[in-house]
């Protein structure tokens, strides 16, 4: 599919992106780009607002480029990248269903976007000749210069008059050359280059029959199959594999009951710390989580993905389908205190607000299972609302300045909990007066953390710290000042105020 002037809005796209990120850092340069191209696309009729996942990936790829602005964190850059790729694939097939799909589609497009540009670059006509034809008939004429040097080779060779007009033609023409390579800017213009990619991906829609044939068959809700069909087994299939799926859940249910009440008893109200690092306590239940969720749904979908969703007598099939799904969540809930533990011990860290995002996911995943079994809806259903869950929380929270978030709990309760000096001389520089402490500041927290947390807990001392963080704030002032508005941040612009102050 293309659209007016798309060649125009191609080269414009890739000169204005040149101009805005040449030699410059990432930063109001990528919001005002994006403003404008949401603007063209309106302005062209090319953003469809009215379909669901357009408005999704929209607004989730207009409110992360603004907070690229505001937070400038790598996170925040790379959910922006990846919604704007999503966007760039919803767009090119505005009926989408499935974010899986749209990446899909977009990664088609990288390639499939070239070529149509390619294909409509040389199919334009130049004094009434297209420029393909006009580059295929030009093909003539490699033989007969081929000859010619031939010929002037072996002139030059045969006569030394002839070889010194020779000769000094083919100095002027060196010199041209050299003159040409010395005044040519090959970082400007292989930014161009890489620019005019980038426009041509975001620009040029393009559309892959083999997705949207697939969207096109599946849907969310299961059907019963009436068909009648030559069968490998008997009749009584049906009824023997309700059976084998009660005994698999009973003794699934019965192993995970085992667990639980372990884990309730254990982790939930009898808890004691004995120096240990928590890390493996934390971490083996999370793999435990991710097995069992995978097997949960892997169970779910083996048995309920055809007919037996309209077997009669399928209710204790289902009840016992239930009770696993509400089991794995109490196995989640259980994972969230282990981590509770952890950040009440060691405080945060992003692994640990990774793991509390990651239960979200996990417990919106378990009720999708559930309202699969409860509705009968297909395995189409359970990855549509669960990408899209997965999409809307890495929106949401990119949203928030983690860097100081884990500053400023960490250092609030040092008389707590593991103050990691290494960990957190370490965070991005818009920390860094959340960072800069004082060696008494410092030191108020020093007999606890002896205490409670003696070698090998301390991998960096006071005077280390310190030294590393005065460093870091001189660097940071000098790579501040020398920042283009391009590139200016909200964040990394307060940093630099007060540390002044």
């Amino acid at each position: 599919m293309r659209y007016p002037n798309s060649l125009s809005a191609v080269f414009v796209s890739a000169l204005l992106l040149t101009l805005l990120f040449f030699r410059q850092g990432i930063g109001l340069n990528l919001l005002l780009f994006e403003c404008l191209l949401f603007t063209w696309l309106a302005f062209t009729k090319q953003l469809p607002l009215g379909k669901t996942l357009v408005l999704i990936t929209f607004l989730g790829t207009f409110t992360t480029g603004i907070f690229t602005v505001l937070i400038y964190s790598t996170f925040v850059y790379t959910v922006h990248f990846i919604s704007l790729f999503l966007f760039v694939g919803v767009l090119n097939f505005n009926s989408i269903k499935l974010l899986l799909n749209a990446f899909g589609m977009a990664s088609a497009t990288i390639f499939t976007s070239q070529i149509a540009f390619a294909k409509q670059f040389f199919g334009r006509k130049v004094g009434g000749i297209k420029v393909a034809n006009f580059l295929w008939k030009s093909r003539i004429f490699v033989i007969p210069i081929l000859i010619i040097g031939v010929f002037l080779t072996i002139y030059s060779f045969s006569n030394p008059i002839f070889s010194d007009y020779l000769g000094a033609f083919g100095e002027l023409l060196q010199n041209g050359i050299t003159f040409l390579f010395e005044n040519i800017n090959f970082p400007l213009f292989f930014t161009f280059l890489f620019c005019l990619f980038l426009s041509v991906f975001l620009l040029y829609r393009t559309a892959v029959p083999g997705i949207q044939n697939h969207e096109a068959t599946v849907h969310s809700t299961l059907y019963r199959n009436k068909m009648r069909k030559r069968r490998f087994f008997k009749l009584s299939a049906l009824k023997s594999e309700y059976k084998a799926g009660i005994f698999l859940l009973v003794i699934l249910n019965l192993l995970l009951l085992f667990l639980n009440c372990i884990d309730i008893y254990w982790v939930w109200f009898n808890f004691e710390w004995d120096g240990q690092t928590l890390k493996q306590f934390v971490h083996e239940g999370t793999y435990l989580l991710i097995i069992s969720i995978l097997i949960s749904i892997a169970v779910v979908l083996y048995f309920f993905r055809g007919n037996l969703n309209f077997y009669k007598n399928n209710k204790w099939l289902k009840y016992l389908a239930y009770v696993w799904v509400a089991q794995n969540a109490i196995l989640a809930i259980s994972v969230a205190i282990r981590n509770f533990w952890y950040i009440k011990h060691f405080a945060l860290a992003y692994k640990r607000i990774g793991v509390v995002l990651f239960l979200l996911l996990v417990l919106y995943g378990l009720f999708t299972v559930f309202r699969k079994i409860q509705k009968t809806k297909t395995a189409f259903y359970l990855f549509q609302k669960n990408t899209l869950a997965l999409y809307l929380i890495l929106i949401a929270s990119s949203l928030v300045n983690w860097d100081s978030v884990i500053a400023k709990y960490n250092f609030n309760n040092a008389d707590n909990s593991y103050l990691h000096l290494a960990y957190l001389s370490n965070l991005s520089d818009k920390t860094l007066p959340l960072l800069d402490k004082t060696k008494g500041e410092l030191l108020e927290t020093y007999a606890f953390q002896q205490e409670k947390f003696p070698y090998p807990y301390f991998t960096m001392n006071h005077d280390a710290y310190l030294e590393k963080i005065e460093k870091r704030k001189k660097a940071f002032q000098q790579k501040w000042e020398a920042k283009n508005i391009l590139a200016w941040n909200l964040a990394e612009y307060q940093a630099y105020h007060n540390l002044l102050e």
